[in-house]
């Protein structure tokens, strides 16, 4: 009888996956916080990781970060960017794992849409269909 073959997409993320994407938040979170990276914008800015989330084969690490204040997104993201390569080496040595990560640095926008539902909520349109 042939196996039944997993979609891991549709079950959604293994708990492998999400226990090492909290190690490597966890990783970056201490990273960013002790200010060892030397950057001149990294170092001006307080960064949040809200959110890490591995690949499957877990050599992919997307990370959802957030500027205090959430300005200067832009700029953050880039020297992120640039120094990519020192945050993997300094990842990897705070993660045990077979293979070092690639860390994908992107916004996180769920504050932004948790605000905009509050705002559609409170609409009159919206309010006035709640109340009856």
């Amino acid at each position: 009888m042939a196996k039944h073959s997993r979609n891991a997409s549709a079950k959604g993320p293994s708990q492998r996956q999400l226990r090492v994407g909290e190690s490597v938040r966890h990783a970056l979170a201490e990273l960013l916080a002790r200010g060892e990276i030397h950057d001149d914008v990294i170092q001006s800015h307080v960064i949040t990781v809200t959110e890490v989330r591995m690949s499957p084969d877990l050599k992919i690490a997307t990370a959802y970060i957030m500027p205090l204040g959430g300005t200067d997104m832009p700029s953050v993201l880039s020297a992120l960017e640039r120094n990519r390569k020192y945050i993997r080496a300094e990842v990897a040595h705070a993660v045990d794992l077979k293979y070092a990560p690639d860390v994908r640095f992107r916004e996180d926008e769920t504050f932004e849409e948790a605000m905009r539902i509050e705002r559609l909520l409170h609409s009159p349109k919206v309010r006035q269909d709640l109340e009856k």
